[in-house]
């Protein structure tokens, strides 16, 4: 049977807290997200919008190698954070903006200050959105994991909040006993969204050498084996909150997507994958929801979202 009559028909735009996608796909921070040539191809792609590499007030060297390792289902990463800071960064959000892509800058911090001057230059700079990231599991000693407190997650959501007018993403953490809290915190402190989740705390060990691979020891988890975990903690959050939720998390193919979508995402990011599918993952994945929605007699990409949890 052909569909292609009805594919035409179908539209995958979503409103995401104000923000206009064209397409409920993204990037996932930190993923081509520093190249203005390759967030423009990752657009061109098929992308509702484009998300940076995480920014921080200052250029940051990251971790020394090895950072990165393959494991049974994903990928380990510890870059830790390297940047080339917010002032320098602005300039490349600026040119991206100019050009037409829509840009959601992701950004981190380890004072309430930075976090708010960061938010303030990179909005002058055109970004259309922000994504705060209080959750990166590889770096210690700051902010970086504040996501872990209910406390600190509301305090540094509410100061961005006050001094931008943009739609703001507060990233979470899975490396939490409970999520719950710290996601109704964000809602609390003026969180337009939430992004659901960060990379999970693993580690790789070199039986060869006797020695863990990853060269800050511990690494951040992604791909195919975060998937369960990140799917359920949408499907809790989207019980307790009512702002929308971004899923994020071992989105490998189109049939993973309408997964998030059922349990209560309203978009998506792609990270590991484009590793083993190239750009072109997120073109096939708008075609695969497109084409679910015409056998399932969807009209509306709405229509979708939570339907899980009324089934």
């Amino acid at each position: 049977m052909s569909y292609e009559g009805e594919l035409t028909k179908i539209s995958l735009a979503v409103d995401l807290a104000g923000l206009k996608l064209r397409s409920p796909i993204m990037n996932a921070s930190g993923v081509l997200g520093i190249s203005i040539p390759l967030l423009k191809r990752v657009y061109n792609s098929g992308t509702g919008a484009v998300i940076t590499k995480s920014i921080g007030p200052l250029s940051r060297p990251g971790h020394p190698n090895p950072t990165m390792v393959h494991v049974e289902g994903g990928v380990l990463n510890s870059m830790g954070l390297p940047n080339p800071g917010v002032d320098y960064f602005s300039i490349e959000v600026k040119e991206l903006s100019d050009a037409g892509v829509p840009v959601i800058a992701s950004f981190f911090a380890s004072t309430i200050d930075e976090f708010t001057d960061s938010s303030i230059k990179l909005e002058r700079a055109g970004a259309r959105a922000l994504e705060l990231n209080l959750s990166c599991p590889n770096v210690s000693g700051e902010s970086g994991m504040c996501a872990t407190d209910p406390y600190t997650t509301e305090k540094v959501t509410a100061a961005v909040k006050s001094v931008t007018k943009l739609p703001l993403f507060v990233k979470l953490s899975p490396n939490v006993t409970d999520i719950i809290p710290i996601a109704k915190a964000a809602e609390f402190g003026g969180a337009d969204a939430i992004t659901v989740t960060n990379t999970l705390k693993g580690m790789a060990i070199d039986i060869d050498f006797k020695k863990p691979i990853l060269s800050n020891v511990t690494g951040g988890l992604s791909g195919p084996a975060l998937k369960p975990v990140a799917l359920r903690y949408v499907w809790e959050i989207y019980e307790a909150v009512k702002i929308p939720i971004i899923g994020c998390g071992g989105i490998n193919n189109w049939r993973d997507a309408v997964e998030y979508l059922l349990a209560g995402s309203t978009a998506l990011e792609v990270g590991t994958a484009i590793m083993t599918h190239g750009f072109e993952i997120f073109n096939e994945i708008n075609e695969g929801i497109s084409q679910y929605m015409v056998e399932n007699k969807f009209n509306d990409l709405k229509e979708m979202i939570g339907l899980a949890h009324k089934s």
